[in-house]
């Protein structure tokens, strides 16, 4: 039997525990007004979310949605202040129950995970087969709708596997609902903007990990949330894979794969890459997308035309820039990163003081030289 844990929401209602929550929400974003809003009273709404959860008359809501479009479009919930701060004090406490139970190969919102030692460990698979068979095959698949499609009755019987807390119970459901409409005889869907939703999320599809490597014994496997490859060197092997995969995301989860989902040989003589978490990766190396440099481009003559006109500053610019430069360094893209960042004139803001900003121009940290406001 599975151990259970109780006890968790004494925990996670202290002041203490809802001050830490609070400082984690409020981390970069103490110029918003709705930060400065509550700040200006913090002690008392802080016990006023406090005696909310203890009295549980918490209710979760309501949602700003909005849509983003990069990488892709998205539609976005946001919650308002009080709202985040109860998801980072739960999340706090129960997140250490799963992250010690997560296999080693997912690498969505853990520690010491993410996107680039993700692509590090698929290359790592391609290597290795390539080395040990002489040639590659991948089963590239993702989730079709994933967050709008996970089942709240299925999640919640999947919280209540390893939390036996009834008050935090309550409160993980009051989360998980804020989203059903009345009526709705089978409930889906969580918000993409949740914290909890990053968590519930990947708890998700820990069964499927699980599934994957123990049911079918599959080494050579990973996911990052609801994208996930397996590498091996039988592609009749795959296939079979790949059904048994399907039945089990339809039988146990309520989920299907999209219609990308395919099974192809990685090779440099067809060109074809697992185009893999951002990056086109080979056995022997590896570049960014295309469309990541498209981004790119569009974003240097956005940031050039604000900063001319006052609106942005050198360090934000700067700080964009390097940070896209962090992504493109760990692939093969010293030429493609000086086409892209040395095209795009920085000129300062009239009557403002020209000026240089050092920036790094070794191969490592990317080519951008600045100079009076020019890279």
């Amino acid at each position: 039997m599975a151990k259970t844990y109780k006890n968790i929401f004494e925990r996670m209602t202290t002041f203490e525990a809802l001050h830490r929550a609070y400082g984690r929400v409020v981390k970069g974003r103490r110029h918003q007004m709705d930060v400065i809003r509550f700040e200006a009273s913090l002690e008392s709404n802080l016990i006023e979310i406090q005696n909310s959860l203890l009295w549980k008359s918490y209710q979760t809501g309501p949602y700003r949605n909005f849509k983003v479009f990069e990488p892709k479009e998205r539609d976005i919930a946001a919650l308002p202040i009080k709202d985040r701060i109860v998801q980072h004090a739960l999340v706090e406490a129960i997140d250490p129950i799963w992250a010690a139970r997560f296999i080693f190969d997912t690498y969505a919102c853990r520690p010491g995970k993410g996107t680039h030692a993700g692509a590090d460990r698929a290359q790592a698979f391609l290597r290795a087969t390539l080395r040990e068979h002489g040639q590659v095959f991948v089963l590239k698949a993702d989730i079709a709708k994933y967050f709008p499609s996970i089942c709240h009755d299925v999640l919640k019987r999947l919280m209540r596997r390893r939390i036996a807390c009834d008050d935090t119970l309550w409160l993980i459901d009051n989360i998980i609902d804020s989203t059903a409409e009345a009526g709705d005889p089978l409930p889906r869907g969580i918000p993409i903007g949740n914290l909890t939703s990053q968590l519930f999320a990947n708890i998700y599809l820990h069964e499927l990990d699980e599934f994957v490597k123990f049911d079918l014994r599959e080494t050579q496997y990973l996911r990052y949330m609801d994208d996930f490859a397996i590498v091996g060197h039988d592609k009749a092997h795959l296939h079979v894979v790949r059904r048994d995969i399907e039945d089990f995301l339809h039988a146990r989860l309520g989920l299907r794969c999209n219609h990308k989902t395919q099974i192809f040989p990685v090779s440099l003589s067809n060109g074809r890459a697992l185009d893999f978490l951002g990056y086109r990766i080979w056995p022997t190396h590896r570049k960014i997308r295309k469309d990541s440099a498209g981004r790119m481009r569009r974003k240097m003559k956005r940031m050039a035309r604000l900063y001319h006109e006052g609106k942005m500053t050198w360090d934000q610019v700067h700080q964009v820039i390097m940070s896209w430069i962090g992504h493109a360094g760990h692939a093969s893209t010293y030429k493609l990163r000086t086409r892209v960042l040395c095209d795009v004139p920085f000129v300062p803001p009239p009557l403002a003081v020209s000026y240089s900003a050092p920036v790094s121009t070794g191969p490592d940290a990317g080519p951008a030289k600045v100079c009076g406001g020019r890279i």
